[in-house]
């Protein structure tokens, strides 16, 4: 579907939500709320993060490399909530580092679609394992998703998960490090 049917069918989505949730889509203050709606979608699930594969010979091998509080938003699969994630990750030198902005960058494209924070966590783990050319990577997420403290329980919490590869699952040391590093 082009993007002018696109934005066309997300606006008539808008505005059949407003009136199945009760609302006058044409009252003022509400007049405008189907575009923004149609266009919020179109961005969020269209978001170019530019380039992510940078990556420059490395002038240090073995050495670990920690890039902590990343803010993402994405969209919690189940529901169609949003959640927040603050993502820390590391990886393991090998011949090639990769661009410090490249990182969240990579984060911000797995963001940017329908999904689990699991999902999005061990995306992040694949895609960065394989631009930095290191098995050795570590990616750790806390969110707080509004499918959760929106609606069912109605609580807050925050949900931690984590992929450890290569060293950082094999090796004691280079998991407590990478851990005490991101540590606030």
């Amino acid at each position: 579907m082009d993007k002018d049917a696109q934005y066309d069918r997300l606006v008539r989505l808008g505005t059949d939500l407003l009136a199945t949730i009760g609302e006058d889509p044409h009252r003022a203050g509400l007049q405008e709320t189907p575009r923004r709606f149609a266009r919020y979608w179109q961005e969020f699930m269209s978001y170019d993060p530019g380039t992510v594969d940078t990556t420059f010979t490395s002038v240090v091998v073995d050495q670990m490399v920690v890039v902590s509080g990343i803010k993402v938003w994405s969209l919690c699969e189940h529901h169609l909530l949003p959640f927040w994630c603050d993502i820390s990750v590391g990886y393991i030198t090998q011949d090639r580092v990769i661009g410090l902005s490249k990182i969240p960058r990579i984060c911000q494209r797995h963001a940017h679609r329908l999904q689990l924070q699991e999902k999005l966590i061990d995306d992040i783990a694949e895609d960065l394992s394989a631009v930095c050319g290191s098995p050795d990577v570590a990616v750790i997420g806390k969110g707080v998703h509004t499918c959760m403290t929106m609606r069912g329980i109605k609580s807050e919490g925050v949900m931690t998960s984590s992929v450890m590869r290569g060293r950082f699952k094999e090796s004691h040391d280079a998991r407590i490090e990478f851990l005490s590093l991101v540590k606030p």
